[in-house]
């Protein structure tokens, strides 16, 4: 069974080697409820068409790979305020519309560059995330089961009712802003800083309340989830059709995005994303070709619908400055609406003298300041960043206000797959992203001016 047509004719990169139960496993993804509606991914696009236009920001963050042992409350909780926090320190520093997104509630797969893994002579299937297989480096353990895609829409959907009862039921609530993650902060620099913004807004309050004002967008919040469409089989089983339009769409998040490695135009991601209703996002890593690009654009956005189409560009500190400007110039010579949002996480990654995997801070932040130049010298709209970062107190990358170095990564590196931002590390890099959003628009103010 399949609810979208002609992808399964085409080639599908990143597919893992599923065994005959397969289909037994997304007949009951076929009937399984959705975890969210057309209603709320048609609201989404709305809010990224904002984006589009430099009339709101998006933030999108959250794990590299969730996994099953993590979907609890704490892990949920820790990293939705943690994205608040940032937030709001955006939101306040340049007075700007944040779209909060989280890479929640279906991030549980992940491509791999090599589809095997070999350690001390025994190769085995890669590790391509807990919808797939086992991290354990066993044969039972990395063997893909199609009875995890049930434990990922399960996991999924809880993760999804989590984030509902936070930013509608309290959890949001601006009168909190003191105690989101204070115990992780409050001893730092950035901490003290935080603290500084929160006492503003309660004074800020305080004075609405005296006014009789009380909006009740201070109390709840907007949340939107996203992940890597990766795995079609899990994603077309849980495709639905509006039945007000007739349109379909994937249920499993408001958006999906292509991945760098499967954004092939002729393969079968490109098709089974052409075809949906939801926003979608493509990663765009320096390789790309700017014809490439614009086909991409025709495929997935012909129509160019404000807030359809998100290009992440994921370049590395080393090459946005050069590679991006050609990009962005070519898209709006096209006629793009996409909202322009940086990843600069995955561009950034090497190895630490220890071997470990890391990223380091101040190369994360320099690629989002160039990313911010490029589109104040062509006239354009940075639109967001897109992030891996925990709720978690963990010492994967280095340097940031918590000034980690290379010795600290043992003590509490709990990544599966790639190195995250802890919470201070993330408030940190929210203060300068506040301060170059409001240089932008204080410099957009100044060129419609003259």
């Amino acid at each position: 069974m399949t609810n979208i047509d002609g992808w399964r004719s085409l080639p599908a990169a990143q597919q893992p080697d599923w065994p005959d139960t397969l289909d037994a496993a997304l007949d009951r993804l076929s009937s399984a409820l959705p975890l969210v509606t057309p209603g709320e991914c048609e609201l989404l696009k709305q809010r990224l068409a904002e984006v589009s236009q430099g009339r709101a920001f998006l933030l999108q963050g959250g794990d590299c790979a969730e996994t099953f042992a993590d979907t609890t409350t704490e892990s949920v909780q820790g990293k939705f305020r943690t994205l608040l926090q940032m937030a709001l320190v955006m939101t306040f520093g340049a007075s700007i519309p944040v779209i909060k997104m989280g890479r929640m509630a279906g991030q549980f797969a992940k491509p791999r560059s090599s589809s095997t893994e070999t350690q001390d002579g025994v190769t085995l299937p890669a590790y391509r995330g807990d919808a797939v297989n086992g991290f354990g480096f066993t044969e039972a353990e990395r063997a893909p089961d199609p009875e995890r895609l049930i434990r990922m829409h399960a996991a999924a959907a809880a993760t999804v009712n989590m984030l509902r009862a936070e930013s509608l039921g309290g959890g949001a609530d601006l009168r909190q802003a003191h105690s989101w993650n204070r115990d992780f902060v409050a001893s730092s620099p950035v901490g003290v800083r935080y603290e500084a913004l929160a006492d503003r807004i309660d004074h800020s309050l305080d004075f609405m309340d005296a006014c009789g004002v009380d909006p009740a967008a201070l109390h709840t919040t907007e949340f939107f989830v996203s992940h890597e469409g990766l795995l079609l089989d899990y994603e077309d089983a849980l495709v639905r059709r509006a039945p007000d339009t007739g349109n379909l769409y994937a249920t499993s998040a408001h958006l999906l995005w292509i991945g760098e490695r499967t954004r092939q135009l002729d393969g079968a991601h490109v098709e089974f994303f052409s075809r949906l209703a939801n926003p979608v996002a493509v990663k765009l890593g320096p390789n790309v070709e700017p014809d490439e690009m614009l086909r991409l654009m025709d495929r997935l956005d012909p129509d160019r619908e404000p807030g359809r189409l998100t290009f992440v560009a994921r370049m590395g500190v080393g090459l946005v400055s050069d590679r991006l400007p050609v990009l962005v110039e070519k898209a709006a010579a096209e006629g793009a609406v996409a909202s322009w949002v940086c990843d600069p996480m995955h561009g950034n990654t090497f190895q630490a003298p220890s071997g470990i995997k890391t990223r380091s801070f101040d190369d994360i932040a320099e690629e989002v300041t160039r990313f911010f130049e490029v589109h104040r010298s062509i006239g354009t709209h940075p639109g967001g960043i897109h992030l891996e970062f925990t709720g978690d107190n963990v010492t994967e990358c280095i340097g940031g206000g918590s000034d980690l170095g290379f010795e600290d990564l043992r003590r509490s590196y709990t990544s599966t797959c790639d190195p995250r931002l802890n919470r201070t590390q993330s408030l940190d890099l929210a203060f300068q992203v506040a301060e170059l959003m409001a240089a932008q628009r204080e410099s957009f103010r100044a060129d419609a001016w003259r």
